[in-house]
């Protein structure tokens, strides 16, 4: 009696391999813009919770003093600098009724620039910031 033996080896072949790598490269398409989306709208939020702190100190040193301030040392809170936005100073044409302070992204922001995050008197000021809505949260 003869043995015959069993020479097939077993494993993936290059066609097996080839179609996993296709279907990951396709996943990877889809998922990187939204994870990049998602990491950029959550450095956005600290634009927007700074400013949001600024405006209720703003809200707090107008009814104690009939007036706006024009620097944030003068107001009742402590903010660290924003990590990922430049902040300039308050700004007014009358500091009696009205401010305007303005955040600038800074550093690389997964292809959406250097946009703006403008807050007033009123809050979010909508129409002079240049933040993409799809960053902007829910207000």
């Amino acid at each position: 009696m003869k043995m015959i033996a069993n020479n097939k080896q077993s494993g993936f072949s290059l066609v097996e391999l080839t179609i996993v790598v296709v279907i990951l490269g396709v996943l990877a398409t889809f998922a990187v813009p939204r994870f990049m989306s998602s990491v950029e709208k959550t450095k956005a939020t600290e634009a927007f919770s700074y400013l949001a702190n600024i405006e209720s100190a703003q809200a707090r040193y107008n009814a104690e003093r009939g007036l706006y301030s024009d620097s944030t040392s003068k107001l009742d809170i402590d903010l660290d600098t924003p990590e990922f936005f430049d902040v300039s100073a308050p700004s007014s044409a009358n500091w009696e009724t009205e401010w305007e302070m303005k955040l600038t992204r800074n550093g690389a922001s997964s292809g959406y620039g250097r946009y703006t995050v403008i807050f007033n008197e009123d809050g979010f000021n909508t129409s002079a910031s240049s933040i993409p809505s799809e960053l902007a949260p829910n207000l």
